[in-house]
Order: C-alpha cells, then sequence, then structure tokens
C-alpha cells in the first residue's frame, strides 16, 4: 500500500488521538489508490489544522471554521477532485453555517471531525460538542449546555452519507474509504481523546468516551446513506442544459442631445412609488440619446415605507464619477422624499431647478421652482406620479426628447402601460409652458 505521509513526525501532545486517526486517512488513501495529483486536503485553525503539511498531496489552510467552504469551493470548481475537510469540533461550531449548506446541497466532499470535546489548542476551552458536566477552562463546574450532535445535525438537513465511531476503531481506514467513495457529501464524526485538558480535567479514558455516547443516546456506526444527486454534478447539468438566460440588454442611440455637459438629477419621492423605474427610464431615454449616464438608488431596509430616492448622471463623454453633491434639477413627488431632500434643497443655487408638487412647495430654496400641475393629468395610474413627474422635469430641462422618453417606455416590461404614464407627462411638459 502506497503512502501519502512525509517522513516527519506529528507535532501532537502525546496520546492525542489526531496521529491514530491521520494515520487511518493515509490508509484509507492508499485503499483507494487515490491520484495524489487528484486529491485536496483541507484544513483550518486548530491542532488537526496542522496536519496538511504532513500528506503529499495537494493542500488548502484557510481560517477556523472556514474550511468546508473552501472545499465547496474548490468541488464547484473542480468536480473531478477528489476533495477531504479536517477540522476540529471547535471549527464545527464555528463554522456551523457551512455545515448546514454543504449538506443541504449534498456537495460532494469527505469531512472528518477531529471531535476531542474542547478547543484543544487554545486552552481547553468548552466547544460546541463538550457533554454535560465536561470540566474545561471556561466551564470548571462543568458544561450546562447540551452537545451538537454532528451526525444527526448533517443528515436530517441531507447528507447522504454520515457515520460516527472512535479514533480507536480497527475499521476506520475502512470506513474513511466508504465515505469517500459516497456520492454526495459525507461526514464521520471521530471521537478521540484530548490529552492536554480534557482527560486531566475529566479523569477521561477510552471507556469514559465510549460510555459518553452511550449515554448522550448517540449511535455510532453507519447513520444515514442515501443516494442524492451530488450538487457540484447537478450545478453543472443545469448550466449545460439548452436554457439560455437572457443577457444583458443593449440600447442603439436613436436620438440626440443637446446636453454638453455633466448634469445630474435627483427625484426624490416614498417606497414604493416607483421611483427607482422612473429615473431609469429616463436614464435609459438618455443611453439611446448617446449619453452616458449612472444611477444611484437610496430607500431604508423597510423598503415599502419610507423614502425612495433616485440620482441619476448623465454626460455626453463618461461617467467617471457617480457622486452628486449639488445636482441641477431636484424633482420632488412626496412628502417623505421632500422630508429626505429638504437640506439638499436648501443648498442649491439659483441656477437650479426645482419640480414639485403644489402640496409640497412650500420649501426654502433659492432654486427655480415649477410647480407640476397633476390635476390638469386625468385618470393617472396609481404609482405613477414619479414617471409623469421626472418625464416632465426631463423633457422642460432638455435633457432628452419626447421620442426618446416614449422609446424607452417600449423597452420596459410594461411598455404600453408605461408609454401611456410617459404620455401624461409629456402633456404635462406641454401645459408648462
Amino acid at each position: 500500500m502506497s503512502t501519502y505521509r512525509t517522513s516527519t513526525a506529528y507535532p501532537f501532545c502525546p496520546g492525542c488521538g489526531h496521529s491514530a486517526v491521520l494515520d487511518t486517512l493515509n490508509s484509507a488513501f492508499g485503499l483507494l489508490s487515490v491520484d495524489p495529483r487528484k486529491l485536496v486536503l483541507v484544513s483550518d485553525i486548530g491542532c488537526v489544522g496542522l496536519s496538511d503539511q504532513y500528506f503529499r498531496v495537494n493542500t488548502f489552510h484557510g481560517l477556523h471554521g472556514r474550511s468546508i467552504a473552501y472545499a465547496s469551493g474548490i468541488k464547484l470548481a473542480r468536480p473531478d477532485l477528489d476533495v477531504v475537510v479536517v477540522m476540529g469540533d471547535g471549527g464545527c461550531g464555528i463554522g456551523g453555517a457551512h455545515l448546514l449548506a454543504a449538506a443541504r446541497r449534498n456537495i460532494g466532499i469527505t469531512v472528518l471531525v477531529f471531535n476531542n470535546l474542547n478547543f484543544g489548542m487554545t486552552g481547553g476551552q468548552h466547544s460546541a460538542t463538550t457533554p454535560p458536566g465536561g470540566r474545561t477552562s471556561t466551564t470548571p463546574d462543568g458544561n450546562l449546555e447540551r452537545p451538537l450532535d454532528v451526525c444527526a445535525t448533517v443528515a436530517v438537513n441531507g447528507a447522504s452519507w454520515v457515520w460516527r465511531g472512535t479514533a480507536f476503531d480497527k475499521d476506520l481506514p475502512e470506513r474513511i474509504a466508504e465515505g469517500m467513495r459516497s456520492d454526495g457529501f459525507a461526514l464521520l464524526d471521530i471521537w478521540e481523546l484530548c490529552t492536554a485538558y480534557y482527560v486531566p480535567n475529566n479523569t477521561y479514558s477510552k471507556k469514559a468516551l465510549l460510555d459518553t455516547l452511550a449515554g448522550l443516546g448517540f449511535p455510532t456506526g453507519l447513520i444515514r446513506s442515501e443516494r442524492r444527486p451530488e450538487y457540484a454534478r447537478a450545478l453543472r447539468a443545469a448550466g449545460d442544459s439548452t436554457h439560455t438566460p437572457p443577457g444583458p440588454k443593449a440600447l442603439s442611440v436613436r436620438f440626440a442631445s443637446s446636453v454638453d455637459r455633466r448634469v445630474s438629477v435627483v427625484l426624490a419621492g416614498s417606497a414604493g412609488g416607483r421611483v427607482r423605474t422612473a429615473a431609469r427610464l429616463g436614464l435609459t431615454a438618455a443611453v439611446m440619446s448617446g449619453l452616458h449616464g449612472a444611477q444611484r438608488d437610496d430607500y431604508p431596509v423597510t423598503v415599502k415605507t419610507g423614502h425612495s430616492l433616485s440620482e441619476i448622471v448623465l454626460d455626453p463623454t463618461d461617467v467617471d464619477d457617480t457622486s452628486v453633491e449639488v445636482p441641477d434639477a431636484v424633482v420632488v413627488v412626496s412628502s417623505e422624499g421632500l422630508a429626505k431632500v429638504r437640506k439638499l434643497l436648501e443648498r442649491l443655487p439659483a441656477s437650479a431647478e426645482v419640480f414639485t408638487l403644489a402640496e409640497l412647495a412650500k420649501c426654502e430654496t433659492a432654486a427655480r421652482l415649477t410647480v407640476l400641475d397633476l390635476a390638469s393629468v386625468p385618470s393617472l395610474p396609481r404609482g405613477s406620479t414619479a414617471t409623469v413627474a421626472m418625464t416632465a422635469a426631463l423633457v422642460r430641462l432638455g435633457y432628452v426628447s419626447a421620442d426618446a422618453l416614449r422609446a424607452a417606455a417600449r423597452e420596459e416590461g410594461r411598455g404600453e402601460e408605461t408609454l401611456a404614464v410617459v404620455e401624461a407627462g409629456l402633456r404635462l411638459a406641454g401645459d408648462m409652458r
């Protein structure tokens, strides 16, 4: 049987279970005759994280609790590789979300949990798997928490192959090999002794280890073996299907614009008022008029309540700076929007323009103020105020033409409905002359 081990001795404490488990891992590689060039050993911080340097295979070492995330990325990029994770119970707790995600996805990696019931590298603190009553540096009077059942957790979340045993099991090499041969996410929860901390703090032994397993009702041996689609392969198959997702929409330049410098417009309204849609419509019309543009949106995390702001920057050459300190125009269509931009309005110079509704017109600003009379536009659909106002403002400012806005409306998913709203805005712009 070929060896995948270097000749360097392990650095672990005398009697530590890590050495025995790593030797069985080497034996498992030999049983499978794995090509070392196709094998990746992934580790993170912890005593077991030191072990990858003692194998003649590809290795990846990363942050504590993140080894499963790294291994998943490697498997997704190279499904042809055999990816094995070696991690401690500390990393298993810290990286619990990654553990669950890998099990749910059933990604084809094999995880060996070197479970010695405490953080052995950093001083013997209690971990997610410390048994009740376990005395550690952080639980000197005995642990009060129920330990994480690693096997039950991954099994119920979809892992295809799950096994639990100890570092003393004679058939451990065969079980590791079996886990690596399984198609999908495989995990071996291997209980062992930490001779530096847990053993002396708890007068612990092999018998005590087995008694703890029995007392907790944690079964040993093969706990789950079920065939499920392996995630990396299934993902690639889905990507190779005949369905092609739509690419970015190309906009052709069909109209002209009189804009000869960088200009910017701020549209201020309410969340849920289609403010971003109205700004995007204006931006689309500008791009179709040969301008470069950018849009930045601002709204609260509640999404459907409070303000909604959109800034658009238009430039005949390029937009290398999307910041808007003092806009050329501000369009205000709701009280929430006004509250958000009130200080901005106070800073506007006399050369700027403000478009707003009659009920919002009492605002302090040196800018030219234009009141939009929506009463002159009958039967406006609900949620169309922002689009009507933005359309009227852009036309009055001379940034884009009516035909460009009509064409932009046809590019929208609800083309005819949007076109009707744009026409209402164009009529409003005409009434403002």
